[in-house]
């Protein structure tokens, strides 16, 4: 599954950071906000408040479904899925560029080559462009395999579905089976772009013991993690998963900053954030993870819920829509102030 292949990615990059303790500018830790004991009491309570706040958000819209005002087929539903979208878009684009433009950009670095070309931009660029690739062929595979498996059975109602298929998926059944494999898709895309970024920003925290930043982060990423969970829940919902792998899912984004926490606490004495192998891997990471997460959130999220049937058939519900989006992505972009 993509979110296990992605920890084990994390893990052996911070592995090679740790090969690396050369410092650099930043690293001595001085001043009143500097407090390793009382920092180490902020982490347990950022883990326990940020996957509370992770699992009530990624579990919010699967539990909507019992509520039949708030199920997926709702106007509410609809709203509530352009909010965390926006909130996407916003993480993406404010929080995880950012990060990514100052590792990358750092003093720590040599001048030639990451301060002469826009590294960052440049695999945010590639990350969309993969992320495009692994959209369009995972739909490819499907429908190929759901051609082959409505061929062999035949019959008229086989071969209706077929033709259907075929032709991009217009009415009938074909409609439905292609429109839940988009969702699917998309459903396992998006988590894997949160993941690396979760426990990236985790890693971060645990390391850090300047509690003048603990203290606010634990609120932002709480705020994050819940509305960015309602996102991903609503997607695990529209995919219409079996239940074992919903679990995992929700299961996997939860504890993801929280391990990325855990982790930067267990390797607190070791790894050294401003090390150029730790700017160089937590730069590209998060690059990679922003180009993802853009292109998710216009593409997958917002483009296909605008320009659907749904929307464009309502003008009132699209205006509210529109509300939401820009509700979320500018509550997100104020959490930059303190994320």
């Amino acid at each position: 599954m993509a979110a296990k292949s992605t920890l084990m990615l994390v893990l052996v990059a911070a592995s090679a950071m740790l090969a690396e303790s050369a410092t650099c500018g930043t690293s001595s830790e001085s001043g009143g906000c500097h407090d390793r004991k009382e920092s180490l009491k902020l982490k347990f309570i950022a883990i326990a408040s940020i996957l509370a706040a992770s699992m009530i958000g990624v579990s919010l819209p699967l539990v909507m479904q019992a509520v039949p005002a708030l199920g997926p087929d709702r106007d509410a539903f609809v709203i509530v899925k352009a909010f965390a979208s926006g909130v996407i878009l916003a993480t993406g684009y404010m929080h995880v560029m950012p990060d990514s433009f100052d590792d990358l950009m750092s003093e720590c670095l040599p001048e030639n080559p990451w301060r002469k070309f826009p590294f960052t931009t440049f695999v945010a660029m590639l990350s969309a462009i993969a992320t495009l690739m692994v959209d369009s062929f995972a739909m490819s595979l499907y429908k190929k395999h759901n051609i082959s498996r409505f061929g062999v059975t035949g019959g008229k109602a086989d071969g209706d579905v077929v033709a259907v298929v075929e032709n991009g998926g217009t009415n009938l059944d074909g409609e439905k089976k292609e429109q839940l494999i988009r969702y699917r898709v998309v459903a396992q895309v998006l988590e894997l772009g949160i993941v690396v970024h979760s426990v990236v920003i985790g890693l971060s925290m645990g390391t850090s013991d300047n509690v003048c930043t603990i203290r606010p982060l634990i609120a932002a990423l709480c705020f994050h993690q819940m509305f960015e969970g309602m996102g991903l829940g609503g997607c695990i919902l529209q995919a219409e998963f079996g239940m074992k792998l919903k679990a995992i899912m929700v299961f996997f984004f939860s504890v993801t900053t929280p391990f990325g926490i855990a982790l930067g606490i267990g390797l607190s004495n070791v790894y050294s954030p401003d090390s150029p192998t730790a700017l160089i891997v937590v730069g590209l990471l998060n690059a990679s993870s922003a180009g993802l997460l853009n292109y998710m959130a216009l593409v997958d999220l917002l483009g296909a819920d605008f320009l659907g049937p749904r929307l464009q058939a309502s003008m009132k519900l699209q205006g509210w829509a529109y509300v939401a989006v820009f509700l979320g992505a500018g509550l997100m972009a104020l959490m930059a102030k303190w994320a």
